[in-house]
């Protein structure tokens, strides 16, 4: 009987432990780096504050808006609100009034 007898050769041994180390490499470096990783996270959040502060300002001058709509609606309008807003409109004053322009104002 005749048998072949072959030398086991030690690199055969560290394929699988070689290509795991890669696998891992590669999903650990984009699971940080990536995309969707840890610092794009990051970023993400940084710009939902920002955008929830720009959502906040706005709606804080939608609701101002709104009080200065609410004021010159038929049902209750306020005179004076409507000569303020006819004066600033038409860019007119009288002459013994001083105007003081405010940078909020419109």
């Amino acid at each position: 009987m005749w048998t072949k007898h072959h030398k086991k050769k030690k690199i055969g041994r560290l394929v699988v432990p070689a290509m795991t180390v890669a696998f891992l490499s590669y999903f650990g470096y984009h699971c940080i780096h990536g995309d969707y990783g840890l610092r794009a996270t990051e970023v993400f959040e940084q710009r939902r504050i920002a955008r929830e502060r720009d959502l906040a300002a706005l709606k804080a001058k939608r609701e101002h808006l709104e009080q200065q709509v609410a004021l010159l609606s038929d049902g209750s309008l306020d005179k004076d609100m409507l000569d303020e807003k006819a004066r600033y409109q038409l860019n007119m004053s009288r002459a013994d009034e001083i105007v003081i322009f405010n940078s909020y104002a419109n």
